[in-house]
């Protein structure tokens, strides 16, 4: 249970941060699989899937409101620690990965897909510098709509193993203004701002609705391809998992580094790859 919340957390850090993919995470952790399978099956296996997901959920939501601010704080004071923290987290996830591919010939439709995820991901990341000015997040019918859609391809994109769904939020224009109404629906909960909470739900609820119709969509689709092309699916994700680093330090100018930054940074790579290993160790079943 609290391994799982743990998990969870990773994942909800990663979600907040652009460049990184909390659908990476959970591949990294050996939890990847068993989400997919508990969304796609919520009600057929209602109990079972429930005890997968919620503390995972719980998790992911802790830390978004808990962590949101350190994490900002992180980028700002460690920015090249912080990256190579999550870079390792991610790379600790590729031994997991090789064992699903090992024992079977590499096929070119295989170094198709690698190639075509991991352009796909640095594709985006090369992109970043061209974001759209912040979005207009004031009430209305139309920005409720809007809210809708974006939440969908958020999520879409979240549960997609290395594609960053902040990164998407911020090409889009709107991460940096979700992230501030979400800080700001913290802030009103404190205070037991009433109509501070009212008003911020009227953004955050059809948004919230919008993640979570778009997990289920494109965990079915992602739920069939892993069963009708397995060793596609696998390669795809090596591609995704690949790119990631590279388009983690694509989107990040650390500029001069002196000798302690790169060695701490070392140390919060080894760190990051130790705990991803750590927190995936018990969790070496799935599609196969």
């Amino acid at each position: 249970m609290v391994k799982n919340i743990l998990k969870g957390a990773v994942m909800g850090i990663a979600n907040i941060i652009p460049g990184v993919s909390g659908g990476t995470m959970a591949v990294s952790m050996g939890i990847y699989d068993k989400i997919i399978h508990a969304v796609t099956h919520l009600f057929s296996e209602f109990k079972q899937s429930m005890k997968t997901l919620l503390p995972i959920l719980i998790g992911i939501v802790l830390a978004i409101v808990a962590v949101a601010r350190l994490i900002e704080y992180m980028f700002d004071v460690i920015p090249f620690q912080t990256n190579l923290l999550f870079i390792g987290l991610i790379l600790g996830g590729l031994p997991a990965m090789g064992k699903k591919v090992k024992g079977h010939s590499v096929r070119v439709g295989h170094g198709l897909a690698f190639l075509l995820f991991f352009v796909l991901v640095v594709g985006c990341a090369s992109l970043e510098g061209s974001q759209g000015s912040a979005a207009d997040l004031s009430f209305s019918l139309i920005n409720a709509v809007k809210l809708l859609g974006v939440g969908v391809i958020a999520s879409a994109t979240m549960v997609v193993p290395g594609v960053s769904g902040s990164m998407i939020l911020m090409i889009l224009g709107y991460y940096e203004p979700v992230l501030a109404m979400v800080n700001q629906f913290v802030d009103h909960l404190k205070e037991m701002n009433v109509q501070g909470i009212l008003s911020d739900c009227g953004v955050l609820v059809p948004f919230g609705i919008g993640v979570v119709v778009g997990i289920f969509v494109i965990a079915k689709i992602i739920e069939i391809v892993f069963d009708k092309w397995p060793l596609l699916a696998y390669w795809a994700i090596i591609g995704l998992i690949v790119a990631s680093p590279v388009a983690i330090l694509m989107m990040n100018k650390f500029g001069s580094l002196g000798v302690g930054t790169v060695l701490t940074g070392v140390l919060a790579l080894a760190v990051g790859v130790v705990a991803s290993l750590l927190l995936g160790s018990e969790e070496e079943t799935g599609h196969n």
